[in-house]
């Protein structure tokens, strides 16, 4: 049987959104260890130290570090900032479209000096069957120090970084996870005191997260939880400092033991219900095409899960509303509502620059140092 065959099977049994018994596997893989190589043992796999493939691998120092690290380069001018990772070369590997994302990741690269490369699967190889393993080891063979992966399947981006030994950057995989999108999400709350008062500087993140950072604050995830790896990781995230992680949807998109992902995770049906709680309210797309087969009413689900103005100034005038995005106007929420007061949309695409900066110059380690060959 072909590898790309085989390699599509393994990782389609990698965990999903629903289930935990992955979790500590990737989790666990990024641990510290000397900048090289990946070293495979026969017991376990160990990535190499930069890979962001879970945020179950980060402990409160890490996110701290990171968050802290965004900021600071966030803040560096735009001449320092482009000396981070001068010389360094990245290799953004897209199998499913993608704008923000891939964008964010793109312009955080080469706004820190290092070059990019945009691979995707409709114009590469890979369309001609060539395995993630295969184009992971002729990516590394050209050069790229740092892989950015999206892939369909869950565990994509640990097997990525286990065949190359490179520094891999989970930019997405199926209903699996999307670290960096929790982490820019966590980053949009903080900005806007949710859990943080005072002034945001260089110092702010530094020691001062915990897990009572969120105590009591209450994030509602609405929609589409099934499919969603922005709910997984931010439900993943979130509790480790405190937060409770409330899901809301039809039980079509959210199965009652979506509530076992971990500690801090409950479930409320009634949308008003969870909204009166809301610190934060998180709308998720829902994606017509996959509702096929579920008996789902599109207009009953809005009517049920639709966040308009009337609903939101009656139940939580003062809640934060946020989207990862794409938007689709008029299902999950309305323009009134995604363009208003409340709305920190356009914010969370602006802070995911500064948290994809701070992931690559974690992945690399900062710029490249001249041979003696190179200096001459």
């Amino acid at each position: 049987m072909p590898e790309s065959v085989t390699n599509t099977k393994r990782a389609a049994k990698a965990p999903g959104l629903l289930s935990n018994s992955g979790t500590t596997a990737i989790g666990k893989a990024n641990k510290k260890s000397t900048q090289g190589p990946v070293i495979t043992t026969k017991s376990t796999d160990t990535y190499h130290p930069g890979s962001l493939l879970s945020v179950a691998s980060l402990n409160l120092s890490d996110i701290s570090h990171i968050l802290q690290l965004a900021f600071e380069l966030d803040s560096f001018s735009v001449k320092r900032r482009s000396k981070q990772l001068e010389g360094r070369r990245t290799a953004l590997l897209f199998y499913e479209s993608s704008t923000r994302t891939r964008t964010s990741f793109e312009l955080a690269a080469k706004q820190l000096g290092a070059t990019t490369t945009l691979v995707s699967d409709k114009s590469s190889s890979i369309e001609k069957g060539e395995s993630l393993k295969d184009t992971g080891l002729t990516l590394r063979a050209l050069g790229a120090e740092c892989i950015i992966l999206r892939h369909p399947s869950s565990g994509a981006p640990a097997q990525l970084a286990r065949f190359t030994g490179l520094p891999v950057l989970n930019a997405g995989d199926g209903p699996h996870e999307h670290p960096t999108q929790a982490l820019l999400d966590l980053r949009t709350m903080l900005a806007n005191g949710i859990g943080y008062k005072g002034p945001v500087n260089a110092r702010t993140y530094e020691g001062h997260l915990n897990p009572t950072t969120l105590v009591k604050k209450n994030i509602v995830i609405v929609g589409d939880i099934l499919h969603s790896r922005v709910a997984r990781s931010n439900a993943l995230l979130l509790p480790k400092l405190g937060a409770n992680v409330i899901f809301c949807g039809p039980e079509e998109l959210l199965p009652d033991h979506a509530a076992q992902i971990g500690p801090g995770v409950s479930i409320e049906r009634d949308f008003n219900a969870a909204l009166r709680s809301a610190d934060v309210v998180m709308m998720l797309r829902i994606q017509k095409e996959r509702l096929a087969g579920l008996e789902i009413d599109l207009n009953e689900y809005i009517a049920d899960y639709q966040l308009n103005q009337t609903r939101l100034a009656a139940h939580a005038p003062k809640a934060l509303v946020m989207h990862p995005g794409p938007i689709i106007r008029g299902l999950e929420l309305t323009s009134e509502v995604a363009d208003g007061p409340q709305s920190a949309i356009e914010e969370q695409v602006r802070h995911g620059v500064a948290i994809r900066m701070a992931a690559l110059v974690r992945a690399l380690g900062g710029k490249k140092k001249k041979t003696k060959g190179e200096r001459k």
